[in-house]
Order: structure tokens, then C-alpha cells, then sequence
């Protein structure tokens, strides 16, 4: 046991370690569902156009759409999570982004597909910061660092998993006359819909009220997440308007959202690349679609393990940016086969940005702004999911090809390149109360911002 450890009171030892065996495992699994329905569309594109008439650019367009809704309803969802309870809340969230999925399988017109995006993003808005505000209401800052590795897990194992899982129930075609991609969007959204009330049963909004904690237990946990919280209140508010032209935040929000085009591009495009090498079945080309994933988090978790005690991580930073450029380039050249190796170059360049870009984010930032400074760079860098699918979308439709696209993807990995010379570096390291939050796949605790 470590002498931090040591330190903390028993009772309190003994409460978090309840909360992460009984909490935890219904929050990974909400995880992993959530982001398996935010991209599982990427694997009908070419169904939704057949039966639906849904071109490349309404595809781009429609898949970037879930992000505004994301956005606009992103803080507000946050406050009424304080208002009625993580159980409630988070319950309502997947319920409703569930049967907005279920409703997916009765498109029959672009526009339906245009609102039904949309609506996912305000449905599914809040459900990640949330589930983080969730942590700050159960755990002390000493504690939350492990639940938020844990809970961020489940987003990793979504990327290996969605493809898989969404081509074999896309082999259901023609079951009870019914196209492969309705059952698709049906089955998978029921699922949400069952795990969201199986939530209902589980979560617990209050420390108070988790009958699975003695009274000592109880005290014990509260007084420390009340101490933390002191804390935070006694730091500054500081306005949106101002942090949106603080130098830093402004190069951190570039280089992340070019790391997002990258990401949600290699996200909602990977399926109908793959499919490129022709002969393959639903379930193969999700199979092979796993595969940049795979490699991507084995990369990230080695690389981190090298890098954690790193005195400037701007370096490594630098070349899995260049490496995800790279890959992006290369994808234009040469068969499919070649192009998805490509294009695993760049997962695991792009996953592996991510590792680096947010514990650096977090140290360069004055603890006064930190944490409503990584909220933002998180709320407006996310933005490059809407651009990157819409962009594809258009240049598909116009040139047939979608290496303009990938060409724009390495151009803007090479000016983020040029972006993390301009971020500041510190020797402070990580740095714990800031109200900031360390992660693996590139989404911080919402902070406070006015």
C-alpha cells in the first residue's frame, strides 16, 4: 500500500471499493453501448442508399449532425443530472437514445435520417460528462482517477466490438422480409432500451441512500467528496467568452480538433473502405474493421506505459500525429488491403495522440481554468466529428473518391503538428483537485463555465 493510501480512512477505503465493484460494471457496459449506437451507421451506408436514397453527402451530413445536437444540449443535460439524480438521468439518456435508435430502422427518406441523427445527439447528450459528475458526487479526487480509467475502458473495447456485433445482425437480411439494416438499428436499440431500465435498478443517485454502505461507511465517503468539493468552490469561475481567446486553450482546442476529424473520419468511413475489397460479408467486414481498433488500443496502452513518467510529452505527441498523417496519406495509394493497413497506421496514431494530448492539456492549463478549459477545448474540438463525416460525404458525391478527404486529414495532423509547438509545457506533471481529468480516449470532466 502506498503512503497516499495509507492515509485515507478505512471506512472510506472500504466505500470506494464498493462503489467500483457494484457502480462500475452497469456504467462500462452503458459506455460500451452508447458508443456502438453513435457509430454503428458507418456500417449501412450503402444500404441506407440503396433503400433509403441517402447519398454520400446526406450520409456525411447525417452522421456529422449528431454532434450539433450533442453540443447544444451538452451543458444543460449536465444540470439537470444535478437536478434529478444520476439514476433518473442517466437512466432517461439511454432510454431515449435507444428508441431513437429503434426508430432509425423506419427511415424511408433522407430527411427522417437527418432528424433522427440530430435527435440521437440530444438524446445521448450529458451521458458522458455526466456519468464524470456522477464520480465527483461518490469520490474523492484521490479515487477518481481509477473509476474514470476503469469506465473509460468500455469506450476502447466499443471500438473492437461495434463492428463484429453490427455485421453479424446486419447477416439477418431478408429474416421475416425485413432488410438487414432495420434489424440492425432495431435489435441494438431494444438492447439500449433493456440495459437503460436494468440501470434504473443498479445506479444510485446518493451516497446517502446506497443501502450497501454502513453508516460509518457512509460518513466516512461523504466528508471526503464534501472536502473536494470545498475545494472546487472556492476556485474562480471563469467565462466562456474569455476562455474561448485564452491563448492556451485556443491551440489546445485546434490541435484536438484536428485529432477529431481524424478519429470520427476513420470512425464513420472504415466500413465502406473495407468493403472496398469486395467478396466480403457483413460480418467479415465488421471483423476486418476491428482490426485498426485492435491495434490502436494495444499501441495506446504500451505507449503509455513508456510515457507516463515522460518530463515532456510534446515529442511523443508530435510523432503520433505524424504517424496518423502518414496513414491517412498512404490510404490513397494502392489496393484496399493496403489502404486498411494504412488506415490502422492512423488509428493507432490517432488513439495514441489521444493518450498524450489530455494529461498535457491538463498540466500546461492554470489550475484556475483548468477545468472549465478542458471542457471547452472537449465541447468545440468534438465539432470536427460533424465536419470530418460531412466533408467525406461531399467529396464522395463530387470527385467519386474519398482521398481528398484523406488528404485534408493529413494536412490538418501536420498543423496540429505545428499547433503542440505552441502548447505550453510544464514540469508539475498531473496535478490532482484541478477539476480536470486524465483519460485514455480523449474526453475530459466537464468543468464550470459561465
Amino acid at each position: 500500500m502506498s503512503e497516499a493510501e495509507a492515509a485515507i480512512p478505512e471506512a472510506e477505503q472500504r466505500a470506494v471499493s464498493k462503489f467500483l465493484r457494484r457502480m462500475l460494471p452497469i456504467l462500462v457496459l452503458m459506455l460500451l453501448v452508447n458508443q456502438m449506437d453513435r457509430t454503428n451507421v458507418g456500417f449501412v451506408q450503402d444500404e441506407l442508399r440503396a433503400d433509403v436514397g441517402v447519398s454520400a453527402t446526406a450520409y456525411g451530413l447525417g452522421a456529422g449532425l449528431f454532434f450539433i445536437g450533442y453540443a447544444l444540449f451538452e451543458v444543460p443535460s449536465n444540470m439537470w443530472l444535478e437536478r434529478f439524480g444520476a439514476r433518473v438521468w442517466l437512466t432517461r439518456i439511454m432510454i431515449t437514445w435507444g428508441a431513437v435508435i429503434v426508430a432509425m430502422c423506419f427511415i424511408h427518406n433522407v430527411w427522417m435520417f437527418y432528424g433522427l441523427r440530430f435527435l440521437l445527439g440530444v438524446a445521448e447528450a450529458g451521458f458522458f460528462p455526466g456519468v464524470l459528475l456522477y464520480f465527483t458526487q461518490w469520490l474523492p479526487d484521490s479515487s477518481r482517477g481509477r473509476a474514470s480509467a476503469i469506465f473509460l475502458g468500455g469506450s476502447a473495447t466499443a471500438y473492437i466490438v461495434t463492428g463484429p456485433i453490427t455485421g453479424a445482425l446486419l447477416e439477418l437480411h431478408g429474416a421475416g422480409g425485413i432488410a438487414g439494416w432495420r434489424w440492425m438499428f432495431a435489435l441494438e436499440g431494444a438492447f439500449s432500451i433493456l440495459v437503460g431500465f436494468i440501470a434504473g435498478f443498479f445506479l444510485v443517485s446518493r451516497i446517502q441512500d446506497a443501502k450497501w454502505l454502513t453508516r460509518e461507511e457512509k460518513d466516512a465517503l461523504n466528508e471526503a467528496v464534501e472536502r473536494d468539493k470545498q475545494a472546487r468552490d472556492r476556485a474562480p469561475s471563469v467565462s466562456r467568452m474569455k476562455l474561448i481567446f485564452h491563448p492556451q486553450v485556443a491551440v489546445l482546442t485546434a490541435v484536438f480538433f484536428a485529432m477529431a476529424l481524424t478519429g470520427y473520419a476513420i470512425t464513420f468511413w472504415l466500413p465502406s473502405l473495407v468493403e472496398e475489397v469486395g467478396g466480403l460479408s457483413p460480418f467479415q467486414i465488421g471483423l476486418l474493421s476491428a482490426i485498426p481498433w485492435i491495434c490502436a488500443v494495444i499501441a495506446m496502452y504500451t505507449m503509455s506505459h513508456f510515457t507516463d513518467r515522460a518530463p515532456d510529452r510534446r515529442p511523443y505527441l508530435a510523432i503520433a500525429l505524424v504517424l496518423s498523417a502518414t496513414g491517412t496519406f498512404l490510404a490513397t495509394l494502392g489496393s484496399p488491403w493496403f489502404g486498411l493497413a494504412a488506415l490502422t497506421l492512423a488509428a493507432v496514431g490517432g488513439k495514441c495522440a489521444a493518450t498524450l494530448f489530455w494529461p498535457m492539456a491538463q498540466s500546461g492549463l492554470d489550475l484556475k481554468i483548468a477545468a472549465p478549459g478542458l471542457a471547452l477545448v472537449n465541447s468545440l474540438g468534438n465539432l470536427g466529428g460533424f465536419v470530418s463525416p460531412t466533408l467525406f460525404g461531399y467529396l464522395k458525391d463530387t470527385t467519386g473518391s474519398t482521398n481528398g478527404g484523406l488528404y485534408t486529414l493529413s494536412a490538418a495532423s501536420i498543423l496540429a503538428v505545428l499547433g503542440v509547438a505552441f502548447v505550453r509545457h510544464t514540469n508539475r506533471g498531473e496535478r490532482a483537485g484541478s477539476g480536470g481529468a486524465v483519460t485514455v480516449t480523449g474526453e475530459p470532466v466537464a468543468g464550470e463555465v459561465r
